[in-house]
């Protein structure tokens, strides 16, 4: 196998292949990585199901040890392909305290950062060319 990244790669069975293609993916591809979906109401505020997370965001806790518990998103790691998110802390062996790293797949928007003018017209952006999302509402 390549060890570099391919932008012709489509998909593959092989976890090991799926890996590797998520490890080398260029920080521009690992940003889509870090998307996760909308609560109910903003999925009919914004007509779209998920977006990118950003520092800012508000966001709650689906699965594991946190599940129900909320905050702001404090960092965005794209190399690992984690999320630090504001007061959810483990404390260590030797008694320091330190922020959870969670998987985006795992969390859910509550609310949007939009101070930002390109994320902005990014998340007004409806999908009326898309027929089905406006038929099954």
């Amino acid at each position: 196998m390549k060890k570099e990244f391919s932008k012709n790669w489509v998909s593959s069975k092989q976890p090991r292949k799926q890996r590797k293609y998520r490890y080398n993916a260029p920080l521009h591809i690992r940003q889509n990585f870090v998307s996760t979906n909308f609560n109910k109401e903003l999925r009919k505020k914004y007509n779209k199901r998920s977006f990118p997370l950003r520092a800012g965001d508000s966001v709650k806790v689906m699965r594991g040890g946190f599940k129900g518990k909320t905050g702001k998103i404090s960092k965005v790691d794209l190399k690992d392909i984690k999320v630090y998110i504001e007061g959810l802390k483990r404390k260590k062996s030797d008694g320091k305290e330190v922020q959870v790293p969670f998987k985006p797949s795992n969390l859910q928007i509550i609310s949007v950062n939009i101070e930002d003018k390109k994320r902005a017209k990014i998340a007004d952006k409806k999908i009326s060319k898309n027929p089905k999302s406006t038929k099954n509402q």
